[in-house]
Formats: C-alpha cells, structure tokens, sequence
C-alpha cells in the first residue's frame, strides 16, 4: 500500500468501501490516453484494455464503444456524437485557474473560453479529443460565502 491507502500499482481497488472512477467511450484509447496524460497531466495506470489513467484523486477509465454484453444486456456504448448536446461531464477543480488554462493551452487543450468569473467561482470548459466536456473550476467566492446567483444574469 501507499500512502493514499491504495495498492501501489495505483489501480483504483480499495481494501475497502469504495473509489469514484469515470467511465469514458473513445473511438481511438491511444489519442484519449495522451490527452489526459500529457496534456491534462494524468498517470497512466494501464495502458489498455480498458485504459485507466489515474487524475489526482479519481480515476478516467477509457475503452471504444461496443455493444451489449451479458451484464448491460441492452446497452450499447457510444461517444458522444454531437458536442452541443451534454448530459454528463467531468468537473475538475484546481488551485489556480490561470495557470492551469496557460499550461493545458500551451500543451495543446482548446477552451470554449478564458475563464469566466461566476461570483462563487472562476470556471472555464474545454473538451477531450471525443468531445467529452470538462469543466475546470477555482473556488473562490463560494470560500467566503458567495455563491452563483441562481437567475440567468452574468454571474
């Protein structure tokens, strides 16, 4: 075991209760692997099969898309298709916004935009080579009470 309490191979099995891990569909593991390792700064924990890149304390897990199998006999996985339409996305929070944008940017990640201030925090998205959308977030109002209003205005 290491210090975290994980086995030191990092695979993401607890002696006990349990980890949260992020399932993603990817048409090509060896482009979505570089981009959460090299860009976003992940370590690879297995190369494939399924591909596990351990993030901070999380873990994104990475196959191609398939068809049904005998434990989700009618579900067949896809990546996303169309970029505008989301219904789930990684959120990941970081100490210092600026310098996560400057350092993902320079490394190659395209932003929606520079982050924004939303009173409760600095946010920013960007996408992976898929399509998934990730949110990267600073606390920063919400640390002295301040939270985002909830109406559609600028904050």
């Amino acid at each position: 075991m290491d210090n975290d309490g994980l086995p030191d191979d990092g695979l993401p099995a607890p002696d006990e209760g349990l980890l949260v891990t992020h399932f993603l569909t990817v048409r090509d593991v060896a482009r979505a692997r570089r981009f959460y390792s090299e860009v976003i700064g992940g370590q690879v924990v297995l190369a494939e099969n399924p591909c596990i890149v351990r993030l901070a304390n999380s873990w994104i897990i990475m196959n191609p898309g398939g068809g049904p199998t005998p434990d989700k006999p009618d579900v067949t996985l896809v990546p996303p298709d169309d970029p505008h339409t989301v219904s789930a996305f990684i959120n990941l929070r970081v100490a210092n916004i600026e310098t996560c944008y400057a350092q993902w940017s320079a490394k190659g990640a395209e932003f929606l935009t520079p982050p924004i201030d939303r009173r409760a925090e600095l946010r920013c998205y960007l996408r992976d080579p898929y399509g998934h959308l990730i949110e990267v977030g600073q606390a920063t109002g919400m640390l002295k009470g301040i939270y985002a209003r909830t109406d559609d205005s600028s904050g």
